[in-house]
């Protein structure tokens, strides 16, 4: 009895999502040191920044409590991309029995595409940041020295003056975090968690953060960012990041850079009456953006 491609398909179809997945896990989820993951069943995602309450006021003895109003702020919207790719074996391939070995291969490049994909599209929020063309919600760019606030004025989440990744421009970097302040003037007291560096400053985030003295110095002094527990979360290396030299201190402000799964990888397979091609596809829907700018501080280097 001849087997149909549909059976064909059915039977291969097993092997090839295992070989799919163990491939496509092999990758490391380097997006995940970034964005905070959330899930989404929607076209797009909205989050509206609020606008919260200023100084509480002075109260007078018999005298009324005072009121303030919030209000909405911008918004930051997330518009989710499809990504699929697929690949065919040919009926002259299946005819010759080589579905077997070149189904294999095919199904593991199928996957590094796929986790390359991703995370080039993660690593672009970070690669955009000092780039106008890519507004977040408030209308600047995430790193910028003019995030408009509500109640009047600017805050910055960059150096006054771009400078490399050292110890000085570190912790300038997070003497400024802790002088954040929200739309209404009022100091948030943030703190800096986690460095992220492109593969040609590992080395220096690794001799800045994890060495017991100072970095280039003869002197006794201890290394005040180990000491005082700074950036508790350390470093992360992302190999996606294009800019050589330009490095990003995240924070603990809420609702940052986000990533929205709106469907999760999944593969499927099917054969082709026309052409007698068997298919296989892989396919996922997600979005990367970014929120409150606060979330980060960054530098592209001097």
């Amino acid at each position: 009895m001849a087997i149909s491609r549909a059976q064909l398909a059915k039977e291969l179809e097993p092997g090839l999502n295992a070989l799919f997945g163990m491939e496509y896990a092999r990758y490391e989820n380097e997006h995940a040191e970034i964005f905070e993951t959330e899930s989404s069943d929607r076209a797009f995602e909205e989050e509206v920044l609020i606008v919260g309450f200023g100084n509480a006021r002075d109260k007078s003895e018999g005298q009324g409590v005072g009121y303030d109003s919030a209000s909405e702020g911008f918004t930051a919207r997330y518009t989710h991309e499809t990504v699929a790719l697929a690949f065919a074996l040919t009926e002259e391939a299946v005819e010759d029995n080589l579905y077997d070995r070149l189904g294999a291969r095919y199904t593991k490049a199928l996957a590094r595409s796929m986790a390359h994909t991703k995370q080039v599209k993660a690593a672009n929020v970070l690669n955009n940041a000092f780039n106008s063309s890519f507004a977040g919600g408030d209308g600047v760019e995430l790193v910028d020295d003019a995030h408009p606030l509500a109640g009047g004025g600017t805050f910055s989440n960059r150096p006054s003056a771009y400078s490399d990744l050292n110890e000085t421009s570190l912790e300038d970097a997070l003497i400024n975090i802790s002088t954040f302040v929200d739309d209404r003037n009022m100091i948030l007291a943030l703190q800096g968690t986690k460095l992220i560096v492109p593969p040609q400053l590992q080395f220096v985030a690794d001799r800045l953060l994890d060495t017991p003295g100072r970095v280039a110095t003869a002197d006794n002094d201890i290394n005040a960012l180990k000491n005082m527990g700074l950036l508790p979360q350390g470093y992360a290396v992302n190999h996606f990041l294009t800019d050589t030299d330009a490095w990003f201190v995240l924070t603990d402000c809420p609702d940052g850079l986000k990533h929205f799964e709106r469907s999760p990888i999944s593969t499927s397979m099917e054969g082709d009456f026309d052409t007698g091609n068997v298919r296989y596809k892989a396919r996922e829907r997600y979005s990367f953006g970014f929120s409150n700018p606060r979330a980060i501080f960054a530098s592209q280097g001097a």
